[in-house]
């Protein structure tokens, strides 16, 4: 009886972080599933706000979680380019946590994608210090889409959200007091190392993991290099 609790306590010592890679990996692969099929969308994200941008956050699939009130918790990732003025290539991803709870019914569905742009270094750097909340802490502002485009050049917004319910359409989302904060347990688990957001992302401490290439390809394409009228 003991050797048959041993074995169990062994495989499941093995099975558990093989399990919690899978959902990371998961993560990666459906938050580039998600940008993907919205920037090939003709009245999605406009080219020249990407351009602009110095880091891209999605969180894919954030569900509602209880009954009444509940929770809203979504994991997903930010990519930033790289380099001191972020006008470099795309860096390795950074897992990150969303939290949307606060805005209750707002959120009219049970599983909704969110893609944030964050358009200024400075807004960059609040995010990437650690916890915060949008509108607080950093402005934020429902993204505009298609020709409304034009119009979005205010210099004081940091950050862009958007959103995209299941079943329904993908439109500029007002989420400004909604908390972020950077996903420590999972990063080590994707880069076998306490590190921080800022050191994936700003710094270069890393390369992209194969579950990591599929995002890091479509931004790459998407959006190579960032827009010169935006240093």
């Amino acid at each position: 009886m003991n050797k048959k609790l041993l074995v169990a306590l062994v495989c499941s010592a093995v099975t558990l972080p093989a399990v919690a890679q899978n959902k990371i990996d998961n993560r990666l692969g459906d938050s580039a599933e998600v940008l993907k099929q919205i920037l090939a969308k003709e009245d999605g994200i406009p080219q020249n706000l990407l351009d602009k941008s110095v880091c891209v956050l999605v969180f894919p699939a954030v569900k509602k979680v209880g009954i009444g009130i509940g929770v809203t918790y979504g994991r997903g990732v930010i990519i930033c380019r790289s380099g001191t003025d972020m006008n470099g290539p795309w860096s390795a991803p950074a897992m990150y946590k969303l939290d949307v709870g606060s805005l209750g019914l707002q959120l009219g569905s049970s599983s909704t994608d969110y893609v944030l742009l964050v358009e200024t270094k400075t807004g960059a750097q609040k995010i990437l210090s650690g916890k915060l909340k949008l509108g607080a802490d950093a402005t934020a502002v429902a993204g505009p889409t298609g020709a409304k485009a034009v119009a979005a050049n205010d210099p004081g917004v940091d950050v862009l959200t958007y959103s995209r319910a299941k079943g329904g359409l993908f439109a500029g989302a007002s989420i400004a007091s909604a908390s972020m904060d950077t996903d420590d347990d999972a990063n080590k688990a994707v880069y076998g190392k306490n590190i921080t957001a800022t050191e994936i992302v700003r710094e270069g401490a890393v390369t992209v993991t194969p579950a990591g290439k599929a995002l890091d390809s479509i931004l790459r394409k998407a959006s190579p290099k960032r827009s010169a009228s935006a240093n």
